[in-house]
């Protein structure tokens, strides 16, 4: 199953009040993983940025002056999201810019009954508490030190990792993590499962010759003398043990 995990960022909160969009932001998830897949583009709002949404995303009109037009990324951005479902964070803000948007140009609007907000799901989950994007990240133990200011490629891509967690498809045997994490200096520390059998080495006595060949040729000072030498040492009480 293909879904788009979007974000926005705008000149303001009321696009029936002349505010506009700056920068489009979508991450590509097909079965609950990330792609690598994105869509990413700055907008020029064709009006000025107000002090109170530079403070929020940092992007100033005269960064914006020379970036597309809106009716100039229209037709790649519907091409990307295609008829997927939109996984966005505060769905109604988000997507009322964009159908503004593509009013303006008369274009068809997108519907909601596509949209998928994880306001609301993370709000039926965690009910009481602020369930903002860096709530949920630090909740979910999701590194966001990236985050110093707003920015839709950077927060669909948090957001995208948020999702998994919010509805529960995290795949444990990825992260190979028990099921209780512990808390270690104000981080959430997932530790890593053990092997009750290791697993066999898959180097075969011809590789280790073919490698101490070829340390050989680099020189005394090589690291990997050392390291060699190291290791005959702990392998030579096994081989007198065994009476070799």
């Amino acid at each position: 199953m293909r879904e788009i995990v979007l974000d926005t960022e705008t000149t303001g909160l009321d696009p029936l009040r002349g505010d506009r969009l700056v920068e489009l932001g979508c991450v590509e998830i097909f079965n609950r993983m990330p792609t690598g897949q994105t869509f990413h583009r700055y907008i020029n709002p064709e009006r000025d940025m107000p002090q109170e949404a530079f403070a929020v995303h940092g992007l100033s009109s005269e960064f914006l002056a020379d970036k597309p037009l809106f009716a100039h990324v229209v037709d790649e951005f519907l091409e990307f999201i295609g008829d997927a479902p939109l996984i966005i964070h505060n769905a109604s803000f988000d997507i009322s810019f964009i159908n503004a948007e593509l009013d303006r140009l008369k274009r068809q609007a997108i519907g909601r009954e596509r949209l998928v907000d994880t306001l609301l799901m993370a709000r039926r989950k965690h009910p009481g508490v602020s369930n903002r994007l860096d709530d949920l990240c630090s909740r979910y133990a999701i590194d966001n030190s990236r985050r110093t200011k707003h920015g839709a490629l950077l927060d669909a891509e948090l957001l995208a990792e948020v999702y998994i967690d919010l509805i529960g498809a995290r795949q444990s045997q990825l992260i190979l993590a028990e099921a209780t994490p512990r808390q270690s200096g104000g981080t959430l520390e997932l530790p890593r499962r053990q092997r009750t059998v290791p697993l066999s080495s898959r180097v075969t006595e011809a590789d280790r010759i073919a490698h101490r060949n070829f340390v050989a040729t680099l020189g005394e000072k090589a690291i990997w003398t050392e390291f060699l030498a190291q290791e005959s040492e702990k392998l030579n009480p096994v081989l007198e043990r065994d009476g070799v």
